[in-house]
């Protein structure tokens, strides 16, 4: 076995907390159960790395399989990745077979006939989703297994979620292989990016409810004891204003959890209104800005907003409609007066 693939190897199995190296070694099946009996999992990892390079010594493991330990790591422990979704398209609304051993063909064949230093590893998953894992190289140097891009697709939607390397160069060489082994003519970038990449499949899977327009709420008990001596009118105004805007906060958010994202970058576009006598503004050219937002919990802060008394109920669309506008990306970029346009990014 060769030198390098015995320390990435070795590398691999010092980043699996030590609790879940059997599992994960099961999992990757490339050592029998007759040799991970004989590895001690209780001593120091340093030293069950050892043992498990001697091990795939023993099997004349090559990089391809230890790429295959690589995946397993990242689906397991994905939410240590920046994941981005890219939007596909095709020319027409048809429906097409898709065959994986087919894909996965023109996708290798694609990558490769740009760039021979290339180490392509797939690997299948329960959820039809299929999770590619390349490693890059350049015309004089092997491939860089250390910092690979990860593409998690689910077959026959079209969707793309790709963690990249820091090597942006290879982004479009990446999409247009993607492109072609799926069948579609464009790919754009949704600018929808978190570390939860459950969260991302969500939305544009719409496996979340945001509206419950039929909701009707309960009163509160318990935590809300007004003053014995609070005029009986305050009280049923504080108490209908609260039931408002739990009811217009469950309208728009729903009532389950929120996706995960993490930050908000809003890009606006409009044409300021003057009266036509005035002469002012001569020029015509469209007001642009640029707002951010940022939270650790970025959908679960804005439904906080309203029941914390930090902003009207409703909340402005501009503030609810991220996770539509990022499902329509394709149907905004070709609406010439989408307005506004909000995305989500890193």
């Amino acid at each position: 076995m060769d030198e390098t693939v015995a320390e990435y190897i070795r590398r691999t199995v010092l980043k699996i907390p030590r609790d879940e190296i059997k599992m994960m070694l099961q999992k990757w099946g490339f050592l029998s159960e007759a040799q991970l009996q004989t590895v001690n999992f209780h001593q120091i990892k340093d030293n069950i790395s050892q043992e498990v390079v001697q091990l795939c010594e023993e099997n004349s493991a090559d990089i391809k399989q230890a790429a295959v330990l690589d995946i397993i790591y990242n689906h397991i422990y994905q939410d240590k990745r920046m994941w981005s979704v890219y939007q596909m398209k095709k020319s027409g609304d048809e429906l097409e077979y898709f065959d994986v051993t087919d894909f996965k063909k023109k996708f290798k064949r694609r990558l490769r006939s740009a760039l021979k230093n290339v180490t392509i590893t797939f690997k299948e998953y329960e959820d039809n989703a299929i999770w590619i894992r390349v490693a890059w190289g350049t015309a004089h140097k092997k491939p860089n297994q250390y910092k690979p891009s990860y593409v998690v697709y689910h077959s026959q939607t079209p969707y793309v979620f790709i963690s990249a390397s820091v090597l942006k160069s290879n982004m479009p060489l990446l999409c247009q292989a993607l492109i072609v082994a799926c069948n579609y003519h464009d790919i754009r970038e949704v600018e929808l990016r978190s570390h939860s990449l459950n969260s991302l499949k969500d939305i544009v899977f719409k496996r979340y409810s945001q509206n419950f327009p039929t909701y009707t709420t309960k009163p509160t008990q318990g935590g809300n004891v007004e003053p014995e001596n609070a005029d009986i009118r305050i009280v049923q105004e504080n108490r209908s204003e609260k039931e408002r805007i739990h009811r217009l906060n469950e309208e728009v958010f729903g009532s389950g959890p929120q996706p995960k994202l993490e930050f908000a970058q809003y890009r606006l576009e409009t044409m300021f209104k003057r009266d036509p006598k005035m002469d002012v503004l001569d020029r015509k050219e469209p007001f642009r800005c640029l707002v951010k937002f940022s939270s650790p919990h970025l959908l679960e802060s804005l439904k906080s907003l309203a029941p914390a008394g930090m902003a009207d109920a409703p909340l402005s669309p501009l503030l609810t409609c991220i996770p539509h506008n990022a499902r329509n990306y394709f149907k905004i970029r070709e609406k010439k007066d989408a307005f506004p346009q909000s995305f989500v990014s890193p």
